[in-house]
């Protein structure tokens, strides 16, 4: 039979209530969210490097931070990250960023020290990178909506005819367009064993599903779920996790197995981050929370 638990925790900001139902429980019962800063303008791009810390975004104050895993503490990694969106740490230990500022694919050392990545598509800019996803083979996927900023300077503001969906081959040598035909795309995961990637559409409201070829090229484009969400994640058991209002779960196979809802006006991303890969991290609105779940997140291996 399935098992059903609600766990609900009061505290000074309003009632916390966690909901799920699963044969397989995804949360220890007795843990809620825990939110563990509430500082900022609105919080983004969770990316867990190899230690297991999670770096985020404050895109409207152009900041990156870093949560320790083993301390909790939060610090400033950078006040300069080009209004930086959704983040992915790649094999060699950069962060590798989405910089709305001027619609730029960017690469951060542990230093802070920054360097532009992609600048264009065919010689026009880009829209405004959103999310970015890298496999095992070093290849970068990245969704590039149109939401218009009120910091854009640029003439026009809108230069590709298409809210395209992209691969950036290994070595950064190309930059190719996968799929032309998407409705705002935003969030995108890969799975670990790399044989799919998720695609979440933004207006069209809800989540696509392609089969990853060897080139890294896409197949087999279908709907899994009729829902929509912001950033994404997945974690070892192939479940997929989606953001906007709350956390919500689905399975492999497309069916929902849970939902949880956070105490902000917008949830905006996820990650698995902790030395064990056990924490979900999570950006909501003006805050950052912290869940431990009885399930693990992709551990992230550098090459040295």
């Amino acid at each position: 039979m399935p098992k059903r638990f609600i766990v609900c925790l009061m505290a000074t900001m309003g009632v916390l209530t966690l909901s799920a139902q699963s044969s397989n429980e995804i949360v220890a019962e007795g843990e809620v969210p825990v939110r563990v800063a509430d500082s900022y303008s609105f919080t983004e791009g969770p990316a867990v490097d190899a230690r297991g810390d999670v770096f985020f975004t404050d895109q409207p104050n152009n900041r990156i931070y870093r949560w320790d895993c083993e301390s909790g503490e939060i610090s400033l990694f950078t006040d300069q990250s080009g209004r930086s969106n959704g983040m992915y740490f790649d094999a060699q230990g950069h962060l590798i960023a989405c910089a709305d500022m001027d619609n730029q694919l960017w690469s951060f050392d542990m230093k802070g020290h920054s360097e532009i990545l992609v600048t264009d598509y065919r010689g026009k800019m880009l829209n405004g990178p959103n999310d970015v996803w890298i496999s095992k083979d070093g290849g970068y996927y990245l969704t590039d909506p149109y939401f218009k900023r009120d910091y854009w300077t640029r003439n026009p503001e809108r230069q590709q005819p298409v809210e395209g969906l992209y691969y950036l081959t290994p070595g950064g040598k190309q930059l190719v367009m996968l799929d032309s035909t998407l409705n705002q795309p935003n969030g995108l995961v890969g799975t670990p064993d790399g044989k799919h990637l998720y695609v979440a559409e933004a207006k069209a409201d809800r989540i696509l599903r392609y089969d990853i070829l060897p080139d890294g090229s896409l197949a087999n484009r279908q709907v899994f779920a009729d829902m929509g969400s912001d950033g994404m994640t997945t974690d070892d058991r192939g479940n997929i996790y989606l953001t906007g209002d709350g956390v919500t779960i689905f399975d492999k196979d497309g069916h929902k197995i849970a939902h949880f809802s956070i105490p902000e006006d917008w949830t905006a991303n996820v990650c698995f981050g902790g030395k064990e890969r056990n924490i979900l991290f999570i950006t909501a609105s003006k805050s950052v929370y912290t869940l431990k779940m009885l399930v693990h997140g992709e551990s992230v291996l550098c090459n040295d």
